[in-house]
Parts: structure tokens; C-alpha cells; sequence
């Protein structure tokens, strides 16, 4: 994918390094059911209160529709969000088949993945500076 693929709306963008991270964890927090996939199921984990952070995919159409509230609302609640480039490499790292425009990483007491959490939260941080 190009760089003029890419809406301009999809902000923050991670690079590549970041994009890997990013998905390797969702990978996990799949695997330690700590994800939830989908626009609205991440919209839902943020009004709850119980999300660690939210990818979303820069190349979602329209994305004005579609994700464009996800930003608004991480702000409202104080909670970090990054985009990645492709939907499609997000389903792969959510273990679906499908394409997922956005999905949430979730809060479980005692997880294994604290660490890594945090740590790309800070990282996410950076990027929204």
C-alpha cells in the first residue's frame, strides 16, 4: 500500500515498526480473550470503561462513516489509539478470516500482557505528540 492510499484522516498513523508491535499484541490479546473486534464492539468497550487502547484501519471506506468516532470518543475518555495501515493484516492478527476496521484491546486483572500493554501505550502516546 502507498503512502497515497492511505486517508489522511487516519491519525495517528504507526509506522512500520509500530504497526508490527501493534499487531502482535492484538495477536496475544486474542489469544488471552482480551479483544474485541469490530467498530461497534470497540465503541462499546469505551463506553464501558474497560479498553487498554484501539487500532484502527486506515484503509476502512468511507472511513468518515465507518471509524471516525473512535478518535473523538478515545479522547473523551482519555484512552490511547493508533491506526494501522491495512484492514486486512489487522483480521489476520484479530484470527479472522474477514477484514476488521477497528477493534479494542481490552483490561483483564492479573494479565500476562500488562507489560506490553503499557508499553505500547507509551509508544502511542509519542506518536500523538
Amino acid at each position: 500500500m502507498t503512502e497515497a492510499d492511505v486517508n489522511p484522516k487516519a491519525y495517528p498513523l504507526a509506522d512500520a515498526h509500530l504497526t508490527k508491535k501493534l499487531l502482535d499484541l492484538v495477536q496475544q490479546s486474542c489469544n488471552y480473550k482480551q479483544l474485541q473486534k469490530g467498530a461497534s464492539e470497540a465503541t462499546k468497550t469505551l463506553h464501558r470503561g474497560i479498553s487498554e487502547f484501539i487500532v484502527t484501519a486506515a484503509d476502512a471506506e468511507p472511513l468518515e462513516i465507518i471509524i471516525l468516532h473512535l478518535p473523538l470518543l478515545c479522547e473523551d475518555k482519555n484512552e490511547p489509539y493508533a491506526s494501522a495501515r491495512s484492514k486486512r493484516a489487522l483480521g489476520q492478527a484479530c484470527g479472522v478470516s474477514r477484514p476488521v476496521i477497528a477493534c479494542s484491546v481490552t483490561i483483564r486483572e492479573g494479565s500476562q500482557l500488562k507489560q506490553q500493554v503499557q508499553s505500547i501505550q507509551q509508544c502511542i502516546e509519542r506518536l500523538l505528540v
